[in-house]
């Protein structure tokens, strides 16, 4: 069984078990990094392997535009933290029932990942190329 837990994230504190934080402001809300966001929650991990498996999800969630749903506030849309703590322990306990699937679905996307990165190397490298000849093509 994973253990983690959400707390609202403070400034300045320093967190000595993995952790994983979730934007909680904007129309961005639900944005996991590693770094901390001003306005965000932090995901407490006991071990590694639990933020391995749920970083997945909380990115899942996020691209998925999943936590638009429960955006309050007219002017700032903002995530209650216990609108987050239900929902994301309910996917959490969803992508456990159908681990192996999980798994796979993990080695895809770090896959597609590899893939996306030499791309953008190969159109950078293109990119560079183009400026040398233009730039040989002006400086005649």
């Amino acid at each position: 069984m994973l253990q983690f837990s959400i707390k609202t994230h403070t400034k300045g504190t320093v967190y000595k078990n993995p952790h994983l934080f979730i934007l909680n402001k904007g129309l961005n809300s639900g944005k996991p990094s590693k770094e901390p966001f001003t306005n965000s929650f932090v995901i407490l991990f006991q071990n590694e392997n639990d933020f391995d498996d749920i970083n997945l999800t909380a990115y899942a969630l996020w691209k998925t535009k999943f936590w638009h749903q429960f955006l309050c506030g007219s002017v700032i849309p903002f995530l209650r933290l216990n609108d987050v703590r239900k929902e994301f322990s309910v996917k959490v306990n969803q992508e456990i029932k159908d681990h192996n699937e999980h798994l796979k679905n993990i080695n895809t996307l770090k896959l597609l990942e590899q893939s996306e990165k030499r791309f953008n190397e190969n159109l950078n490298l293109i990119n560079d190329m183009r400026r040398v000849i233009l730039y040989r093509y002006c400086n005649r």
